[in-house]
């Protein structure tokens, strides 16, 4: 049992990748749409690349968005509006104006004009009360078709002119006034209007909707049919507009035929399998090109998740509308993958995750070489993103990438710009501005991944901060040495192609542990008075070598990256106090020679050898008499020589031909140190 335990231990982070690896498998599939691949990829403009197709079953031409929605438009303007009638107070209305008539004129010496009145008031309200008269004015075209009902019986069918504005009754005394004897008793009539005409036509809202739902919802999507073996386009004919739209329906309706339900497990296969074999790409690509990255658990999580990311981003955007795809920050994939790593991960994971995104997306042959293109622009021109101005250069630089290829995609589709739309590249923009907040999501990733990016290694690298302020106080000496060392290391860097603000950062931290005893490092005595001389050589190599402990010890304390901490772990690998060993060995032949080692590790990158070099270098140049430039070769040769005897640089991926450009810049630095001169004749 304990041999199992011990098996599964030992393999623990292959296991985490494996189970790493499936869910991040298992996830992407899931958001992908659960139906397959119409085989043959067609555009419209374009010659028929495949070969003669004919229709391998019945099926309808699907009309196209344009059509439904003219159709649609159709049934808007013809449509019926609904209107309920009360009718019961129409039938008093004759009562009540008789009476309130009678209560108007009183005079008999009118009785003649009395009865023409009457009956004009009465003709008056028989017309304005034909079909009814409307509770408000409704924005309705004269010509819209009206039915009346009476209860939820339709009783009669009209146009909207033909019913009675709410002040219809105004309009219709005037016209039958004007022009005749009985003007001065307009206002009389009026009056009398005003007391008893009430509407009686309510519009019915909801039926008049229903009914319109009803009609919208009956619209056929298809228009004619194309019979099983009829030839749809032969090989090399250019695909035109309505071959196009035979091809859409075609593909349309193979997918929901063809991959149909019973088919659903082989469609999840095939995707797995796909989307499998990419991610295994990507896992075999770290294995062989960053084994570092391999090796390290939370830095593969933080890939996958951040190629998860964008595919679920993409997702929801093609759900809710395919026409904002664009809108999605995809370079932002590479832009955090190059600050956190390098520019060839970071291009070849954006590569990997937008073939995993060509499933999904229309168009997928202009998305893919939209996004690649984009990719490698931000690869080629984002460097140094701790400086915001040339983010934003590039930011710009892809937005106009962008649009210059999309425009290029879109005349080879129309053949002409007339039906360009300004807002697509308004899309563009928004993507370039979303770009932008790669800057805060660098900062959170570094905070939940413990990752570190060049913008948190510069806020390292002021020397105003509070530990570095620490140490200028507490080991001046020390603080100075670690500054020519930052300065020593950072030229190297830049002349072998390494991390240079990385290792610079790594520099100025490196001594840190020498603050708890700085009166025992010979740079901080100010005095001839030398602590060691009342220790045994044992009890001072010790406090030498408990400096890295001591500087692993302050660097947790105060939240030093760990990609920091290992240039403090690393900076003298496993080699002798040699001082003190020497000392030691003088007055004792049988010594432990573990006694006066570092405990290492060994230095196990580029940029921690480096530091090594330097380190040993600059402190052991303060011992040069005299200093010419033969010595300072001799002296440079003889510690790194010394330094690859040892083994020390056995784990960093460094190369013989990198030390040597290494050896070179250290010398021409100390001898510019040393401020060497040509020797003139006198």
């Amino acid at each position: 049992m304990n041999a199992i335990v011990n098996k599964w231990y030992k393999n623990h982070s292959l296991i985490y990748k494996v189970l790493l690896f499936l869910a991040t498998t298992f996830l992407i599939v899931y958001l992908f749409p659960k139906s397959g691949k119409f085989k043959y990829n067609f555009e419209k403009g374009k010659p028929w690349q495949s070969e003669t197709l004919q229709a391998p079953f019945d099926f309808a031409i699907r009309k196209s968005a344009d059509e439904i929605e003219n159709e649609k438009q159709e049934i808007l303007e013809t449509s019926s509006a609904y209107f309920n009638v009360d009718t019961s107070y129409a039938n008093d209305i004759f009562n009540l104006y008789e009476q309130a008539f009678d209560e108007q004129f009183k005079n008999d010496s009118l009785l003649q004009k009395r009865r023409v009145l009457f009956s004009l008031g009465e003709k008056i309200i028989k017309d304005i009360y034909k079909y009814g008269i409307l509770k408000e004015d409704y924005d309705f075209k004269d010509e819209k078709q009206v039915v009346i009902l009476e209860g939820q019986v339709q009783k009669k069918s009209v146009t909207y002119a033909s019913l009675t504005k709410p002040d219809g009754f105004k309009i219709a005394l005037n016209s039958a006034l004007n022009n005749s004897d009985y003007l001065e008793y307009k206002n009389d009539l009026l009056s009398i209007f005003f007391d008893i005409i009430k509407p009686n036509l309510e519009f019915n809202e909801v039926l008049t909707q229903d009914v319109l739902d009803e009609e919208i919802n009956s619209i056929s999507l298809t228009r004619g049919q194309i019979e099983k073996e009829t030839l749809i386009i032969s090989k090399g004919e250019v695909v035109d507009e309505a071959a196009y739209e035979i091809l859409e329906s075609l593909e349309a309706e193979y997918e929901s035929q063809v991959w149909s339900e019973s088919n659903y497990n082989w469609v999840i296969f095939a995707y797995t399998l796909l989307v499998a074999l990419t991610l295994l790409m990507l896992l075999l690509f770290l294995r062989k090109y960053r084994p570092e990255v391999f090796l390290n658990n939370i830095k593969v999580t933080f890939i996958f998740f951040n190629v998860l990311l964008m595919i679920l981003l993409t997702v929801l955007i093609i759900n809710y509308n395919s026409q904002y795809l664009y809108v999605v920050p995809l370079c932002i994939l590479p832009l955090v993958l190059k600050a956190f790593f390098d520019a060839r991960l970071g291009l070849f994971a954006h590569v990997l995750t937008v073939l995993l995104l060509g499933f999904i997306v229309p168009n997928s042959y202009e998305y893919m070489f939209l996004q690649i293109i984009a990719g490698i622009v931000t690869i080629l021109t984002v460097s140094e993103l701790y400086k915001r101005a040339n983010l934003f250069i590039s930011v710009g630089q892809i937005t106009l990438i962008y649009i210059i290829a999309y425009f290029a995609f879109f005349v080879i589709h129309e053949g002409n710009i007339t039906t360009l739309k300004i807002e697509t590249f308004g899309l563009f923009i928004l993507c370039g501005l979303a770009t932008l907040f790669v800057q805060p999501l660098i900062y959170i990733y570094e905070k939940i991944f413990g990752l570190v990016s060049d913008v948190s290694l510069l806020e390292l690298s002021d020397t105003n901060s509070k530990l570095l302020k620490q140490l200028s106080n507490e080991a001046p000496g020390t603080f100075h040495h670690s500054l020519n060392v930052a300065n020593l290391a950072e030229a190297c860097a830049n002349e072998i192609g390494a991390n240079s603000m990385l290792v610079r950062v790594g520099s100025l931290y490196h001594d840190i542990g020498k603050m708890k005893n700085p009166s025992f490092f010979t740079e901080n005595q100010s005095h001839t008075l030398n602590p060691h001389d009342e220790l045994s050589s044992i009890e001072s190599a010790k406090i030498i070598i408990d400096h890295v402990i001591n500087g692993i010890e302050i660097a947790k304390k105060n939240n030093l990256p760990d990609r920091i901490i290992d240039f403090i772990r690393t900076h003298h690998g496993t080699s002798l106090v040699y001082y003190f060993f020497m000392k030691e060995k003088s007055n004792n032949e049988n010594i432990d020679e573990e006694l006066f080692r570092y405990r290492g590790p060994k230095p196990f990158s580029k940029e921690t050898a480096i530091l090594m070099m330097c380190d040993s270098v600059e402190a052991a140049s303060k011992s040069l008499k005299e200093p010419t430039s033969t010595k300072i070769d001799a002296f440079v040769e003889s510690i790194l020589d010394k330094q690859m005897s040892e083994g020390q640089f056995l784990n960093a991926n460094i190369t013989f031909k990198e030390i040597e450009l290494i050896k070179k810049v250290l010398k021409k630095k100390l001898a510019n140190i040393f401020h060497l001169r040509i020797e003139y004749p006198e």
